[in-house]
């Protein structure tokens, strides 16, 4: 089948594209494009031009499966260049999605219709990229500096309708009648004749651009993709075209041959293989989740069910005491009513949103329920009640899940009679807003379980990972790896303020101290004040709980921001006198080293032990679970940068057990 034919309708050539699932633009649709071109040129019968899809979508974008292959075909700007110049109206015809090099290809068409439902975005800054056939320069010369620069260096894509407003669209056409439409509007555009979209005027002020890096500097902290967008167009508004698109070439080269694009491409691979379960027979029977209950109705429980509310999944939800029960749904209700508030769903979403939520102080009310996640206290003895308790409730064939996030699953398991129904859950707090899920697949666990639940995830858009049962699973097993390294970096004399810094400066959102007092110093604390073991004992001892009561490792305001707290500096170096070690300076690159370089080598463990399924799939946990920053691809992927034969050394030196795989790489 060829992926580009042409149909003549009377005085109009129709160019279609045919190259499933998306219309990619391979090297076959480029050459395809070309010839389409070239033929309605070459007949004086053709008046104008369609260019249209079939299938679900517009060209959907570029084939990324080519990137870093030797090219084949017509250059991408040579085919956009023949369509621009074409002495002959050309109207690009648009459903379903035209992104990245699908709107490059609408932008140099003449003129543009599309269904009202049609998506039509530049995401490629996701990808630590910028549009590099021309879609810098093109689309300000089309919509204006304003929104061409806020569209590239978003990435976020506009629903037809809106782009009609803004002039990218010229027509809308009818859902089910675009082909008809399509080759309406063509002959109605011949009296136009064509219009060159690198001839027409940009309109606006460059000062925007200097707004949207002030409003998004803490958002884009880090990032070279949405400056270098930026610099594109503000070029597009000083330089004639030709030289405008030889800046954004070399902008692009830049980014395409850099280490943070790299990371961005590996993470949107990533996080699509982390979906499939290694060895899953292709005829596994889903089972119906149409009914979900949750045990526990605080921060974690309600978090949890507000996620399947939002899928339109009914909740049955379960606490012990009325009080906690009705505190519980209150909050789900005044999160869903701030969410309205500005503007993400209506208030009538709200109210259907809580009619689907059953609360009761009765286990027994969770007896028809498909799935059941237990969100009670991190305690064994708590866990395994709960689940036995299930085990002679809930329906057979159910799935059982618990949400710990260290807890061995197997234990949990051997608490009921179905230890194959029985997973874990591990939703990361905010469960509504996190994206992360840990799926852990106990000895036992059923592999139509473990696919029923890993589907479910992106229903409720969540991007989950597999791991097996050990400490901690792949997120926490590895955070314990920087936490223990780093008290003893203030032991060793180093302040919270220094080691947070190396970790926020390299992307991380906050550093080891920093989460700490978020979370609350007390967790796990012994509550005995006479018992001065770690700093943080010390430190909770003196009342420093954290920012619950305001100090902790720091001291905090009303609005929670922390400054270094001499109080807490004194605490430290009394308990560091305590332990006969000397004070010494240290160097923001032996933090790295003995923080983050161990978190590596742990991945590398997990990964031999089997714990993980991939070494990409950690790098998504830590991704969306601990906010590593995605322009550095995650732990293993940065490993893999850093080099293991530096890292090996440099751990060997701190007198780290080294992994056997990551010295065999060394």
């Amino acid at each position: 089948m060829q992926s580009v034919t042409t149909e003549r309708h009377g005085d109009v050539l129709v160019i279609l594209v045919n190259n499933p699932p998306v219309n990619a633009l391979s090297w076959h649709v480029r050459q395809g494009l070309k010839d389409g071109i070239e033929e309605a040129l070459a007949d004086e019968a053709i008046k104008s031009v369609v260019l249209r899809c079939a299938g679900q979508t517009f060209i959907a974008g570029a084939d990324i499966t080519e990137f870093g292959k030797p090219p084949q075909g017509p250059d991408f700007n040579e085919v956009l260049n023949t369509i621009e110049l074409a002495g002959k109206p050309v109207i690009a015809a648009i459903h379903g999605t035209a992104l990245g090099g699908g709107l490059e290809t609408a932008l140099v068409c003449h003129y543009r219709i599309a269904v009202p439902s049609a998506m039509l975005g530049v995401p490629e800054v996701k990808l630590g990229l910028l549009p590099g056939a021309g879609g810098t320069q093109r689309l300000p010369r089309i919509v204006g500096v304003e929104v061409a620069a806020t569209m590239v260096s978003s990435g976020d894509p506009l629903p037809a309708s809106k782009a009609k407003e803004l002039g990218l669209v010229d027509a809308l056409a009818g859902e089910a009648t675009l082909a008809d439409d399509a080759i309406a509007f063509a002959r109605e555009m011949i009296a136009q004749g064509p219009r060159p979209t690198r001839d027409r005027p940009i309109k606006g002020d460059i000062a925007v651009i200097e707004q949207l890096k002030a409003a998004n500097a803490r958002k884009w902290k880090g990032f070279d993709a949405p400056y270098a967008n930026l610099a594109c167009v503000e070029a597009a508004t000083r330089l004639p075209f030709e030289e405008g698109m030889v800046f954004e070439r070399t902008e692009f080269m830049k980014l395409m041959m850099g280490s943070q694009s790299a990371a961005q491409r590996h993470m949107f691979f990533a996080e699509r293989k982390a979906a499939k379960i290694d060895g899953l027979p292709k005829d596994v029977q889903l089972r119906d989740i149409k009914k979900v209950g949750v045990i526990g109705a605080g921060t974690m429980g309600g978090g949890i069910s507000m996620n399947f509310l939002q899928a339109g999944i009914p909740v049955t939800i379960v606490e012990m005491a009325k009080d906690a029960l009705d505190r519980g749904v209150g909050v789900i209700r005044k999160n869903y009513e701030a969410s309205a508030a500005k503007g993400r769903f209506s208030a009538d979403k709200v109210e259907k949103m809580m009619g689907l939520l059953t609360p009761t102080l009765s286990m027994e009310d969770l007896a028809d329920c498909d799935l059941v996640i237990e969100a009670v206290y991190e305690s064994m003895d708590v866990k395994k009640d709960v689940f036995g308790k299930l085990d002679k409730i809930v329906k057979q064939g159910a799935i059982l899940a618990s949400n710990t996030s260290y807890l061995d699953v197997n234990e949990i398991a051997a608490s009921t009679s179905r230890p194959a129904d029985v997973l874990g859950m591990h939703f990361f707090s905010p469960a509504n807003v996190m994206k992360l899920l840990e799926v852990v697949r106990g000895d036992k666990t059923a592999l139509d379980a473990l696919a029923t639940v890993m589907a479910l995830s992106k229903k409720i858009k969540k991007v989950a990972v597999v791991a097996d049962v050990c400490h901690g699973f792949i997120g926490n097993r590895m955070l314990s790896e920087r936490q223990g390294p780093a008290n003893q970096l203030l032991l060793e004399g180093a302040t919270p303020a220094q080691i947070d810094k190396v970790h926020t400066d390299f992307g991380m959102p906050m550093g080891p101290f920093q989460m700490a007092d978020l979370a609350g110093l007390d967790i796990g604390w012994h509550r005995d004040p006479s018992r001065i073991e770690t700093i943080r004992d010390a430190l909770c001892a003196a009342g420093r709980l954290g920012q619950k009561n305001g100090k902790g490792f720091y001291d905090y305001d009303e609005k929670r921001n922390g400054t270094p707290s001499a109080e807490a500096l004194a605490i430290i170096e009394e308990f560091r006198a305590t332990s006969n070690l000397p004070k010494r300076e240290i160097s923001d690159q032996e933090i790295i080293e003995r923080t983050l370089y161990p978190m590596v080598n742990e991945g590398y463990k997990i990964l031999e032990e089997g714990k993980a399924q991939r070494a990409s799939d950690i790098d998504v946990v830590w991704i969306y679970g601990y906010g590593w920053p995605v322009y550095r691809g995650g732990p293993m992927f940065w490993g893999d940068l850093e080099g293991a034969g530096k890292i090996v050394a440099a751990l060997e030196k701190h007198g780290v057990k080294v992994a056997d795989s990551l010295k065999a790489k060394a």
